[in-house]
């Protein structure tokens, strides 16, 4: 998937967003939104109101410049601060954000927001270990060899990096389980892996 005419590994995946996105949504939130192509794309597909929060402050200074949609707001902040209200959106997404924090604490956070009958979807980076994680890794470089082939150019995003995550998959998937009961795990190419999970109604 390319957004605007740019394509990296987290764009590659707003698809899985998009995938979720229950029936009747009407707020969503952007968990660490950068410069707002999730939100925009979230406004696309037809949800009325849409957050978007990141602590960069350059990042939503961009996102404000790029739309003037009145169903898009932008707030400066981090989301374990008392900036956004619990248990008011149908939808949070959260992509490549998690692993700026403490997993456990941010699942914890993140969960808190979602409306009951409402959808969490995490896509998020984390360390190989072992042999089963260590045999996704040459498919991620075959699939990026063959981008390039297609001359497809990486988008570089403006806000802060952090390399190497801290958690591995097989302790995401653990953490994972334990805050959010029921949630789908998927591992993908591109050294992402997913969470999806509904909120009891």
């Amino acid at each position: 998937m390319t957004v605007e005419g740019r394509w990296n590994h987290n764009i590659h995946y707003h698809r899985v967003v998009l995938g979720a996105l229950p029936t009747g949504c009407a707020r969503a939130l952007d968990v660490g939104c950068g410069e707002g192509m999730l939100a925009r794309q979230l406004r696309r597909a037809g949800v009325p109101e849409v957050v978007g929060i990141d602590p960069d402050e350059p990042s939503i200074a961009l996102a404000e410049a790029t739309s003037s949609d009145d169903g898009l707001k932008y707030v400066v902040g981090d989301v374990r601060d008392d900036v956004v209200q619990p248990g008011s959106f149908d939808l949070v997404a959260s992509i490549a954000t998690l692993h700026h924090m403490d997993a456990r604490e941010g699942l914890t956070r993140v969960r808190e927001l979602v409306r009951p009958g409402g959808v969490l979807v995490v896509v998020g980076l984390a360390r190989p270990r072992g042999v089963k994680d260590l045999a996704v890794e040459p498919a991620s470089v075959v699939a990026m060899v063959y981008r390039r082939l297609l001359r497809q150019q990486y988008w570089e995003h403006s806000a802060p990096t952090v390399w190497p995550p801290p958690e591995t998959y097989g302790g995401m998937r653990r953490i994972a389980r334990q805050v959010l009961p029921g949630v789908r795990y998927r591992r993908h190419l591109y050294w992402r892996y997913s969470l999806v999970w509904r909120a009891p109604a």
